[in-house]
């Protein structure tokens, strides 16, 4: 391509500022010959600004066409209004320059740009102002996979060039998983929605699970399946593993997750006789009830789950000496009650919510949570939508549910390759009472995932309180305005030192999109999607 193509019916010498002057390994200095056009304010416009910096300019090279950005805009004179009022009486030793970052090149006959790579500029080559037209090529180089895929409706626009929008194919936003980061206010909603709009609206495959509720008329009943927990779905007790109860009920030690594993075999053997009543062992002969324990399978999984709290209070029993006829028997063990009574509490706290309890049953009259994932992976077009904010705010059900989910997808070998969302990452990454992350699940997606066509898209406030083993699974990151020490270092590493130093910057809605899939990062502004969104931060 030449470069009066790249100007699509436009006169490029008009745009022509000057000539290199000085190159470097990664850079140049370019003096500048036409003063008028960089004085003319009638050409200017919100996205052509040749005074300033930031701008694109293109560079005639005998290599081919070389992308550049100005850093830097510096002026000889030691009164700049000369300049600026049109002055002709240019002495000898004025000049202008400006510095240029090398991005990319275009090599003769080619059409697309490609990293510049160890190919530099030469002394006199020419530099001309880039338009919109020539990002625009710029933006469609950028990605370097998914060449015959339909890209994404628009959904923002680059920062300092308001007409280049800004659409990308799926595979270069997901195929890494993408990540969400921003603060409170700071866009991070309307950036999740906005992707997620055009997801859907192009019958691409979703997953969403929204803790708060807040994206549950975003979408209509015809674009997606809407599921609340614990109103119209519900998931059977047995289909829950045991490390899974663990997340949910916040275990604090090993010996809190012994005494729940009892206390629900126990009830799974009184289901298994017929029984819904608790099993109490104090004086009763323990090696009969060690060979009833014993007798529960793999197939006796269902059990009362209203009745556990009253179970492990039940299990706070010890072996005593033997009696005058040898035979061991079971005695009360205060020490061991006293031990569980937090757990018990933790137990009867979450049952407090009366949707926890529906939403752990067998109801044949209501969804089973599992059954509808089951069918919706192996549906090409569906999409799905799972409100969990009925079932309270405990980051333990949270991170159970996630795990379950995650662990029962992984465990599909047929699936429809889909996006799954997570809203609030971090509400599941750690308990309040271990150091236990909740990412088993969601790590081994991340990992083996995308072999699936499991693609995540999270977001968090926060990527301190992700598991580093989940983040360092992460390829694309939208970054917004973050403002603590700790915060910026966790993304550092996916940033150059200029998206570095404007991080705190950012204002609402402003995006860093960095991405292993791209060849430069990317500022751009998200557009705020019409769906509805129920994320407005009140007013006192």
């Amino acid at each position: 391509m030449t470069i009066d193509a790249l100007y699509d019916g436009l006169n490029y010498q008009d745009f022509y500022i000057g000539k290199v002057t000085q190159v470097y390994r990664s850079n140049c200095i370019a003096q500048i010959d036409n003063l008028s056009l960089m004085s003319d304010r009638s050409k200017f416009n919100p996205s052509f600004l040749p005074n300033t910096i930031n701008n694109y300019v293109l560079v005639e090279s005998t290599l081919g066409i070389f992308l550049g950005e100005i850093y830097e805009n510096k002026a000889s004179r030691k009164n700049i209004f000369e300049i600026s009022s049109g002055d002709v009486d240019v002495k000898s030793n004025d000049y202008q320059e400006v510095c240029i970052d090398t991005i990319a090149l275009m090599p003769n006959g080619a059409s697309k740009f490609q990293l510049a790579g160890f190919n530099t500029l030469g002394i006199t080559d020419k530099v001309y102002l880039a338009t919109d037209s020539a990002y625009k090529l710029f933006l469609a180089s950028l990605e370097f996979c998914g060449d015959d895929e339909e890209p994404l409706p628009p959904f923002a626009t680059y920062l300092n060039k308001s007409k280049a929008e800004v659409s990308l194919k799926p595979s270069t936003l997901f195929n890494r998983h993408l990540m969400c980061i921003g603060a409170t206010n700071s866009g991070k909603s309307t950036t999740a929605l906005a992707i997620l709009d055009k997801v859907v609206s192009t019958k691409r495959k979703a997953l969403i699970i929204d803790p708060t509720g807040e994206y549950r008329n975003a979408f209509s009943d015809d674009e997606i399946t809407k599921l609340t927990l614990g109103v119209d779905t519900t998931v059977a007790p047995g289909k829950i593993s045991m490390e899974q109860w663990e997340k949910l009920f916040e275990t604090e030690n090993s010996s809190q997750g012994a005494v729940l594993s009892e206390a629900i075999t126990s009830l799974r053997y009184m289901r298994k006789i017929g029984s819904d009543t608790c099993y109490y062992k104090v004086g009763e002969d323990i090696e009969e009830i060690q060979e009833k324990i014993a007798s529960v399978g793999k197939d006796d999984v269902d059990f009362d789950i209203s009745r556990l709290p009253e179970q492990i209070q039940l299990e706070s029993v010890c072996e005593p000496d033997r009696d005058s006829n040898y035979n061991f028997k079971y005695r009360y063990d205060t020490l061991k009650a006293n031990m569980n009574a937090s757990l018990v509490q933790k137990i009867q706290y979450q049952m407090t919510n009366t949707k926890f309890l529906t939403f752990f049953s067998d109801n044949p009259d209501m969804y089973n949570l599992l059954d509808v994932i089951d069918e919706f992976v192996r549906l090409p077009d569906a999409s799905l939508y799972i409100d969990t904010s009925t079932l309270g705010a405990s980051e333990g059900i949270g991170g159970m549910i996630i795990d379950l989910v995650s662990t029962f997808v992984m465990s599909k070998k047929e699936v429809c390759p889909f996006v799954f969302f997570i809203d609030e990452v971090h509400r599941y990454a750690k308990s309040r009472y271990s150091d236990k992350d909740y990412h088993g699940g969601l790590t081994l997606l991340a990992r083996e995932g995308r072999k699936k066509g499991i693609f995540l898209y999270l977001t968090t406030q926060n990527p301190k309180d992700v598991s580093p083993i989940l983040f360092g699974q992460i390829g694309t990151l939208l970054i917004h305005r973050l403002m603590l020490n700790d915060e910026i270092r966790a993304v550092e590493s996916h940033l150059d030192d200029y998206a570095i130093k404007h991080v705190r910057k950012l204002n609402q809605g402003e995006v860093i999109l960095t991405s292993v899939n791209l060849l430069h990062n990317m500022f751009i502004h998200v557009n705020k999607s019409p769906r509805t969104q129920y994320n407005v931060t009140p007013t006192l």
